[in-house]
């Protein structure tokens, strides 16, 4: 079953325009899905699609000469002096595609709509050769409405606590767990069996290896990234202690630094800092870090379940603009700033007196709108569930 993912109505209203459409997200997220979907709702006969983990495609792309790639795009169909549409996946395959594209963009009538899975690759190269020139839309894995849609459950999730009965909780709170075990990778939650979805975050788990760590990431060790991965697995939702995961590890500081660059410029991995009215400051400080899916997390570590569901809750905020997290000397800490103003409190069983110290510090730090978001029902106002983002 293919569902229309959230982010559609997003990138559907750029399809008309000159600008390059790029979809950047981790590898089995659904982009290849997305951009078959974009192309089969455009009603021109005029278009084309290419994977480039096919090398094959990759070789269209790597000509010198850019009028050579033009013809041949000629002889596979596409009628250039009308207005045509380019479908590219997995971009990063083709180190000079950026150029390549800007050449097509400004020589031919050629709507370019690319995904890839590689955030520094894209976003650096394309922001030097296609400044102005393109709209970027980041994938994530299925959120827990889209994972509703993708198996069928007749559902409608209540827009607020307020409105969600223990009756109610009860029957949301049983997909809600399938979800935080298995996560959102549209694969994953394709797969009927337990035994099924655990092979299938194996494979998802090796592919992210062998096409990103091995051929992209070009590291001499990379028996030791995988060990950093694993180790970070296990500690989702900590700080980021180089120092430690140097000596763990066994390499420099610098390459456990590269490591974890890496990592989030691949998707693996969301760091976020410390929350600060100072920019200077908040730059300096130690970023926390979470995981991708928890799916992943739950079937390759030991993580708590308390662990789990904060990830879960990382991933669903981050829609929603900027997150910080706040910790005080004495240990005294808020999970999650979202966008300088509002404070999210992550409980296994929310209560009274989680929201009272939630409320004394967010009045401390001008915030205004704070909830403790609670794994077990409750019916105490300011407490909401994890579900509902």
């Amino acid at each position: 079953m293919i569902i229309k993912r959230e982010i559609y109505p997003k990138i559907e209203k750029f399809i008309k325009s000159p600008e390059t459409l790029v979809i950047i997200g981790m590898r089995r997220v659904g982009k290849t899905t997305l951009l078959r979907q974009i192309m089969d709702n455009i009603k021109s006969d005029n278009k084309i699609f290419f994977d480039l983990e096919n090398p094959v495609n990759r070789k269209i792309f790597e000509e010198s000469d850019y009028e050579k790639i033009a013809d041949n795009l000629k002889i596979l169909g596409l009628r250039a002096k009308e207005k045509s549409y380019v479908f590219i996946d997995e971009i990063q395959f083709v180190k000079n595609l950026p150029s390549v594209i800007k050449y097509l963009y400004d020589h031919y009538k050629i709507k370019f709509i690319l995904s890839g899975s590689s955030s520094f690759y894209i976003k650096n190269l394309f922001s030097e050769s296609l400044s102005g020139r393109k709209y970027i839309f980041e994938l994530y894995p299925l959120s827990f409405k889209e994972f509703l849609k993708l198996k069928r459950v007749d559902l409608t999730l209540p827009k607020s606590a307020a409105n969600i009965t223990a009756a109610l909780f009860e029957k949301i709170d049983r997909f809600y767990d399938e979800y935080i075990r298995y996560g959102g990778f549209p694969g994953v939650i394709a797969k009927e069996t337990a035994e099924e979805k655990k092979m299938m975050l194996e494979d998802i788990f090796s592919a992210y290896f062998q096409l990103e760590i091995t051929q992209l990431g070009d590291f001499k060790k990379t028996g030791a990234i995988r060990d950093l991965m694993l180790l970070l697995m296990e500690r989702t939702g900590s700080k980021l202690d180089i120092l430690k995961l140097s000596k763990e590890i066994g390499v420099a500081r610098d390459t456990i630094y590269n490591y974890i660059s890496f990592l989030e410029d691949t998707f693996f991995i969301k760091t976020i800092r410390p929350f600060s009215r100072n920019r200077d400051t908040e730059i300096r400080t130690t970023p926390k870090f979470y995981l991708c899916d928890t799916g992943l997390v739950k079937h390759f570590s030991g993580a708590s379940n308390g662990a789990l569901f904060e990830n879960a809750v990382l991933l669903s905020l981050r829609n929603r603009g900027e997150i910080n997290y706040y910790q005080r000397k004495s240990g005294v800490e808020i999970d999650f700033i979202l966008n300088k103003k509002e404070a999210y409190e992550v409980k296994t069983n929310g209560d009274r007196r989680d929201v009272k110290r939630l409320s004394a510090l967010a009045a401390e730090l001008s915030l205004n709108k704070y909830f403790v978001i609670s794994k077990k029902f409750s019916d105490t106002k300011y407490i909401t569930f994890g579900f509902l983002f």
